[in-house]
């Protein structure tokens, strides 16, 4: 891949670039930000990027945001995947967490549902430095 643009065609026409790409970024984009469900929208943004680089290279155009929506695509589905993991191995506490939340009348009764979570996690393997994902800010 050159830093150079691409050179105008012999026939006059304009060289064509592959806007796939950009179409990738912003799924992998959204794939990071909706978890869990992201993971299909990154799987999607790797498909998309992929595309957009074969078609660009058959044209000998260029795919701006293709190699960064495979990039972030590949990040998303490892992030969603740990996070999916992270609720089915802490699906009770957090089922538990749910309906705590639910019967809190109080700041400090939904304070103590909130500590009650952020324990669970910890005691299982959960970094403190990753429960602000999982367990809401108080």
């Amino acid at each position: 891949m050159t830093d150079e643009p691409p050179q105008p065609r012999s026939d006059g026409q304009q060289p064509t670039v592959e806007r796939g790409g950009l179409w990738g970024l912003f799924l992998s984009a959204a794939g990071l930000v909706l978890q869990p469900y992201g993971i299909v929208l990154s799987a999607l943004a790797v498909f998309q990027g992929r595309r957009a680089r074969r078609s660009a290279r058959a044209n000998s155009s260029s795919a701006p945001g293709a190699v960064l929506s495979m990039t972030l695509g590949w990040a998303g589905v490892a992030v969603s995947g740990i996070t999916i993991a992270v609720y089915a191995a802490f699906w009770p506490a957090f089922e538990q967490h749910a309906q705590c939340s639910v019967q809190a009348l109080t700041h400090s009764t939904q304070e103590t549902c909130d500590d009650a979570l952020r324990q669970t996690l910890t005691g299982g393997g959960v970094p403190e430095r990753a429960l602000w994902f999982f367990v809401p800010a108080g």
